[in-house]
């Protein structure tokens, strides 16, 4: 199990380097019969990763190659660099954003979408590179290091809460001889 490497068939847009990246996520593991109140984001788990060189935590992102599509981009680069896999939520694109590599000194456009998480491998690509981390939307917000990607979180939060407006969610629970019904929004 190897990771893609070398940039000879990375996408460039007008000489910048084009990157795509997911935010991986999950829903919380919790009593089936509890009600929670609040933000649906708040019922989220984030996955972060540590970069290869240092310590620092963000989303897993990585080169578009030209022998795939973006959505292939973005689960090959999760799969690698974090270890998941998943329906990358085309419809749900969390757009484009430009910004300039610390490292390199050169501009890159970076392509964000969510990813649904479906399964955590014990072994993947670079387990030995990188450190994984599930934690909730605060949380996140706080620990990525890039100012870009937070935007992207922020705009998944958006439509988040914008999807699920309006839901409504009941839940049946016997109380002696009654039911009775609770409402969550």
């Amino acid at each position: 199990m190897s990771s893609r490497t070398g940039r000879d068939l990375q996408r460039y847009n007008q000489g910048c380097r084009q990157v795509v990246g997911c935010i991986p996520y999950r829903r919380k593991k919790r009593d089936p019969s509890s009600c929670v109140q609040g933000n649906p984001i708040d019922d989220l788990e984030f996955l972060l990763i540590s970069s290869q060189k240092n310590p620092r935590m963000m989303f897993p992102k990585g080169g578009w190659e030209i022998d795939e599509s973006l959505e292939e981009a973005a689960s090959r680069e999760t799969f690698e660099e974090a270890g998941v896999v998943g329906e990358v939520e085309v419809q749900e694109y969390l757009g484009t954003w430009s910004f300039k590599s610390k490292s390199q000194g050169t501009f890159h456009e970076g392509h964000m979408f969510p990813l649904r998480v479906t399964e955590e491998l014990d072994d993947w690509p670079e387990k030995t590179v990188r450190r994984r981390l599930w934690v909730n939307f605060g949380e996140a917000r706080e620990v990525c290091w890039h100012p870009w990607m937070k935007e992207a979180l922020d705009v998944f939060a958006s439509k988040v809460s914008k999807r699920k407006e309006g839901t409504q969610i009941y839940h049946f629970k016997e109380l002696t001889d009654e039911s009775t019904v609770v409402w969550c929004s």
